[in-house]
């Protein structure tokens, strides 16, 4: 039994195909690259280092405040 919502996705896959099989090899599906991207990039990156010294940071600060000795 087909819906109209299955119909509705065949014609999208359909087209999507389509469209892909006409592109050039050089060409890419989700197109030009934006104007941010290398700066987006390299904020995302200093993200994640600052995230990791930040873990590194703290796991050393509980070891010696929180956890008990071992005298």
């Amino acid at each position: 039994m087909t819906t109209t919502n299955d119909a509705d996705n065949e014609t999208y896959d359909q087209s999507l195909e389509n469209d892909m099989s006409r592109l050039l090899p050089d060409q890419s599906v989700l197109g030009e690259p934006e104007p941010w991207e290398s700066w987006e990039t390299s904020l995302c990156l200093w993200s994640i280092g600052i995230g990791i010294a930040a873990l590194v940071i703290l796991g050393i600060l509980v070891d010696w405040f929180l956890l008990p000795g071992q005298k």
